[in-house]
């Protein structure tokens, strides 16, 4: 039985091109990074896929850790064959792929941790259990949807990043449902335990135990990854190289998707 069957994905580029696979972030799903795909795909042959509980992938009861998210990857590419590829993750995502590199450093040739550190915040669910108890679905139509996001959520929710970004990224997460209600893409459950259980406790030892080249992107304005935990990142793994990229907050390939991938480029000798 195929496990990759339970992952919705999509595999892009030439069969002989060098390997890359994208893990999006929390609430995300693989299509976010098509815009920077489609700059490589000439020439490197790119996987991204929805994670457990995310987009149109199955959405278990329970699993959410980070080594439940590195298994799936082992799985993955253990059924497609591919044995070494350089591998990028974005926020929740970095956090999976760092625990993928330190567990199976094997597979990784390079990695790429986008915007997070590995530092423990056991409070961190809270605020995102607050905006997902916020909004009321189902709604009984996108209409009825959007006029919420766009309205009362943008008046009432306290965020941390723009609200505007935050009900436009909420909305798309709604799609119609067989019994014509629309609700969470996602799973609302899914995504607490993700929170609780990747930022539970800190993951430095994770870090410090990295054997692959690695490359930490921060994005300048990141409210997420302050620069002093970045610098310390840097200082605690020779192999850890940064680059902090101007007028990008924690979406850093979304904010600015020409630098971040000038920056893959200088990583991996060009493309």
């Amino acid at each position: 039985m195929s496990y990759l069957n339970n992952f919705y994905h999509h595999i892009y580029g030439p069969e002989n091109g060098r390997r890359w696979v994208f893990v999006h972030g929390l609430m995300g799903y693989g299509q976010n990074w098509r815009k920077i795909i489609s700059g490589i795909e000439g020439t490197e042959r790119c996987l991204a896929y929805d994670q457990r509980g995310h987009g149109r992938s199955f959405q278990p009861e329970s699993g959410y850790a980070p080594e439940d998210y590195a298994d799936d990857l082992k799985m993955i590419v253990d059924e497609l064959g591919w044995e070494k590829f350089i591998l990028v993750g974005h926020s929740m995502g970095g956090r999976n792929v760092l625990n993928f590199a330190t567990r199976f450093p094997d597979y990784v040739e390079r990695l790429v941790i986008e915007d997070i550190g590995p530092e423990g915040n056991p409070k961190a669910h809270e605020y995102y259990e607050y905006l997902l108890n916020l909004v009321p679905a189902p709604f009984a139509n996108r209409e009825q949807a959007k006029e919420y996001f766009f309205g009362e959520f943008i008046k009432t929710a306290k965020t941390r990043e723009n609200v505007q970004v935050m009900a436009n990224y909420f909305y798309a997460n709604m799609e119609e449902k067989p019994n014509g209600l629309v609700d969470w893409r996602f799973s609302k459950q899914g995504i607490i335990d993700s929170v609780r259980l990747g930022r539970g406790d800190d993951r430095w030892n994770e870090v410090e135990a990295l054997e692959v080249p690695t490359l930490l992107v921060r994005g300048a304005n990141s409210q997420e990854l302050s620069h002093e935990n970045y610098q310390k990142m840097l200082a605690s793994n020779r192999l850890i190289k940064g680059v902090e990229i101007p007028n990008a907050g924690h979406w850093v390939h979304s904010d600015q998707p020409q630098a971040f991938s000038e920056a893959l480029r200088l990583f991996v000798g060009g493309f």
